[in-house]
C-alpha cells in the first residue's frame, strides 16, 4: 500500500492551512513519476456515501495491446482526488482531465497522466480527476460523476491564485465516458446535484471551455450500452435516458467546445454522439468546432496516435484555444 498526501484546499485564507492533510489514498499503485501534489475533493464522506465501505482503489492493466510500460486502469474509487500537474512555465490556463473507461473504470495513464504531461509542455496546468464510478454503491448513482466534476471545477477556480491560474481560463477535457462527463458539466454546471457543504460550493462550476474527446453523448439509440447501464442502471426509463443524453441538454451558456473523434469509431459512433452534440451546440449558437479524423477508432489517447494523422489533435486543441484566448502557447 502506497502512502499519498491528499490536500483539501479551502477558499481564501483556508488555502494557507489545508483542511485535511496526511490523508491516505490507499492502494493506488503510485509510481515514482506520479505527481506528489494531490487535492482531496471532499472534506468528509462524499455525497451519497453514507454507510458505504469500498475496498481500496484497485489497479489493473489497461486492456492489450499495451502501448506504454505503465498503463493503469483503476476502479473502486472511494476517495475522489485530483492529481496536480504543474506546468514548468504556466500560462495561466488549466485543464481538468477526466479519463474514460465506460463508467466502470478509469484509464489513469492512457487518458489522464499522459495527457497532462503533454499539455504541461504548452504551459497548461493540469488536474487529473479520479472521479467516483456510479455503479459502486453510491446513492443517486447517476449524478455521482457530475458531483465530483462540479466540486473539482469549484476547487480549482477557488484556488486559482495558488496555482498561478486565471480563473477564466479553466477548461474541462474528458475521454469517452469522461467525454460524457465533460459534456455533462458543460450543460449542467448550474444544476444542484449535491447539498452544498462549505464556501467552495458557492464558486461557479462552469468550465471556461470544454474538450470532449470521442465522447459518449447520447444514452438512447446508438449509445455505448456499457456506459449507459453503469450510469443509469440496467433498467433505465426513457425519461432517465433523455435526462442524461447531453445533446438534449445544451444551453446558450454552455462553454466554447472543441470535439475530437474518428469516423471509424465503432465503439462510440460519431453520428449519434459527437455529431449530434456538435449540431446541438451550433443550434444554440455556442462557439464550437469539431474535428473528425477518417481513421483512429476509439480510445486513441496519445500513445495510439504515433505516426498517424490523429497525432495532431493536441496541437489542434491548443491552436483553437489560443484563438479564444484560453491558451497563450499554441504548440
Amino acid at each position: 500500500m502506497d502512502r499519498r498526501t491528499a490536500i483539501g484546499l479551502g477558499i481564501a485564507a483556508a488555502v494557507a492551512r489545508p483542511a485535511l492533510a496526511d490523508t491516505l489514498v490507499p492502494g493506488d499503485g503510485v509510481l515514482p513519476s506520479d505527481p506528489k501534489e494531490n487535492i482531496l475533493l471532499w472534506p468528509g464522506t462524499p455525497p451519497g456515501g453514507e454507510g458505504l465501505k469500498l475496498p481500496p482503489i484497485r489497479v489493473h492493466n489497461h486492456e492489450p495491446p499495451y502501448i506504454t510500460p505503465h498503463d493503469r486502469a483503476i476502479d473502486q474509487v472511494g476517495v475522489p482526488v485530483m492529481n496536480v500537474f504543474r506546468a514548468p512555465k504556466p500560462d495561466g490556463s488549466a485543464l481538468i482531465i477526466a479519463p474514460g473507461g465506460g463508467y466502470a473504470r478509469q484509464m489513469l495513464d492512457f487518458e489522464g497522466m499522459d495527457i497532462a504531461r503533454r499539455f504541461n509542455k504548452a504551459g497548461v496546468t493540469c488536474f487529473v480527476l479520479r472521479y467516483r464510478l456510479p455503479g459502486e454503491g453510491w446513492a443517486n448513482r447517476s449524478d455521482v460523476p457530475l458531483q465530483d466534476a462540479q466540486r473539482a471545477m469549484r476547487l480549482v477556480r477557488a484556488n486559482a491564485a495558488k496555482f498561478h491560474l486565471d480563473e477564466n481560463q479553466i477548461g474541462f477535457m474528458g475521454f469517452s465516458a469522461g467525454g460524457h462527463l465533460a459534456a455533462s458539466i458543460a450543460t449542467r454546471f448550474d444544476d444542484t446535484v449535491y447539498k452544498p457543504i462549505d464556501e467552495i460550493d458557492k464558486v461557479d462550476a462552469r468550465p471556461t471551455f470544454s474538450v470532449p474527446m470521442y465522447p459518449v453523448i447520447t444514452l438512447g439509440q446508438g449509445a455505448h450500452a456499457g456506459s449507459r447501464d453503469r450510469l443509469l442502471g440496467p433498467n433505465a426509463t426513457s425519461e432517465q435516458i433523455e435526462a442524461y443524453s447531453c445533446q438534449r441538454l445544451v444551453i446558450a451558456a454552455s462553454p466554447p467546445t472543441f470535439i475530437v473523434a474518428a469516423a471509424d469509431d465503432t465503439v462510440v459512433p460519431t453520428v449519434p454522439n459527437s455529431l449530434a452534440y456538435y449540431a446541438a451546440l451550433q443550434g444554440s449558437r455556442v462557439p464550437s468546432e469539431i474535428h473528425i479524423f477518417e481513421t483512429g477508432g476509439h480510445g486513441f489517447g496519445l500513445a495510439r496516435t504515433v505516426g498517424k494523422p490523429t497525432a495532431v489533435w493536441p496541437e489542434l486543441v491548443l491552436r483553437w484555444g489560443a484563438t479564444h484566448g484560453f491558451f497563450k502557447n499554441a504548440v
